[in-house]
């Protein structure tokens, strides 16, 4: 190989999933391990592999995203290496061990297809965003990638005061977590970029939150439908 190149090559496989520099995710495939990811993420592969867009059991649970606020998906099934991406997007992999999280559909890259999971309307954000915002709960035991555009932070809810998030910022959360809307009509002009009141997602409880240094709204609309 040529040796400017030779630091791009990809790294032996050590897990299911695992990240190939920050925007690239690697998935180690096997018969009988299938996976769901998004539609159109993939960018190479090794071996073969088969490719199903929206499939009868995705359908069914995603209904919802009818509505273009949703990441459609695809089954991936076979054996060897899967590459996916996200407009060069940050790719974060978590590994549940019997827990679950709560993810924002349009962060949401690919997950192991025997967790369990289901599409669920955040409750209480409408009357202030004037629109709904849907989430994506994945529980049990395996493998699942996010998406961030750029580096995230991880923000510990576990104290006595709330959490306020930008929607727009928002990737991912606990779902033990208690979700709230707020409005803030004093800090209208220094959160988000959007015109009119400013509103936040006021979380608390134990738990986690997932934020992306980017609270730009395009980045959803450009994913819908």
């Amino acid at each position: 190989m040529n040796q400017p190149l030779a630091g791009f090559a990809p790294a032996p496989v050590t897990a299911r999933m695992e990240n190939h520099g920050n925007h690239m995710l690697k998935v180690a495939l096997q018969t009988g391990n299938d996976l769901l990811a998004r539609v159109g993420s993939m960018v190479a592969y090794e071996g073969f592999i088969q490719y199903e867009p929206n499939p009868p059991a995705v359908r069914q649970i995603a209904r919802d995203w009818v509505t273009g606020e949703g990441a459609p998906l695809m089954k991936c099934s076979g054996d060897g290496l899967l590459y996916l991406a996200d407009y060069g997007a940050d790719v974060v992999v978590i590994n549940l061990d019997g827990e679950g999280i709560s993810v924002n559909a349009t962060n949401l890259l690919a997950f192991d297809a025997h967790l369990t999971w289901g599409v669920e309307r955040v409750k209480g954000l409408a009357k202030f965003a004037g629109q709904g915002l849907w989430n994506t709960k994945i529980s049990g035991q395996g493998w699942v990638a996010l998406t961030s555009r750029g580096k995230p932070i991880v923000v510990d809810c576990g104290g006595e005061d709330e959490t306020y998030v930008d929607p727009d910022a928002l990737v991912a959360w606990s779902p033990n977590l208690k979700v709230k809307g707020k409005r803030s009509f004093k800090a209208q002009s220094l959160i988000g970029r959007g015109s009119g009141e400013a509103y936040q997602m006021a979380f608390s409880g134990q738990g986690i939150v997932v934020v992306q240094p980017s609270e730009d709204s395009t980045d959803r609309l450009r994913f819908r439908g």
